[in-house]
């Protein structure tokens, strides 16, 4: 992740600075781009998608069902991840406290999430306002305040096409998991279990 992130970084720096040139504008050094929207924006973008598709696998695995796939849990009965949590001497200490604690504490992964995904869609919207802003200075036109800007289809564009994607890749894990296998993979299901069951 780092080491494309700072690629990420570089070539992004590299983009930009060709064409800030090519608009006769002074090129950004290093410290300059990394609060540049065009860095922030790129950035947040992808980590909001990552995040929304997180929050929701999480979410939708607590009752949807896929017959086969070694994503879904069993269609009957329940299974250890859904009992009651009990106070023993291990327990993390919200279990061990109950009340709205631990009501917070066994929904805390996807809030986590959710919490993720809101600051990066933030942060990705602050970055993509700043960048098209940039644009707007280059091309010596107004630039555009906040509440205007989320209304463009440019920053929804930038959204949807990685949410789809998100969505997508979610989508094939689970429905070609019931056919694929992968030996030594905990996503997969044992190679000779037959298509139809889940592990």
């Amino acid at each position: 992740m780092v080491l494309c992130w700072g690629g990420q970084f570089f070539t992004g720096w590299r983009t930009l600075n060709s064409e800030l040139l090519e608009n006769g504008k002074p090129a950004l050094n290093l410290v300059s781009y990394l609060s540049s929207g065009h860095f922030i924006q790129a950035t947040f973008e992808n980590w909001e998608s990552e995040f929304l598709q997180m929050m929701l696998y999480i979410l939708l695995t607590v009752s949807l069902r896929q017959k086969g796939s070694s994503e879904s849990k069993s269609l009957e009965g329940k299974e250890d991840v859904d009992r009651d949590p009990a106070a023993h001497r291990d327990a993390p200490w919200p279990v061990k406290k109950g009340g709205f604690v631990l009501m917070i504490y066994q929904n805390s992964l996807s809030i986590a999430f959710f919490i993720l995904f809101v600051i990066s869609f933030i942060l990705h919207f602050y970055g993509s306002l700043k960048e098209f802003n940039s644009e707007q200075l280059m091309k010596d036109k107004p630039l555009l305040p906040w509440e205007a800007y989320i209304q463009s289809s440019r920053f929804w564009f930038e959204s949807l096409q990685n949410w789809q994607s998100e969505f997508l890749a979610v989508a094939s894990i689970v429905i070609l998991s019931i056919w694929l296998r992968q030996k030594g993979s905990p996503e997969s299901k044992p190679v000779d279990m037959p298509h139809q069951e889940n592990p």
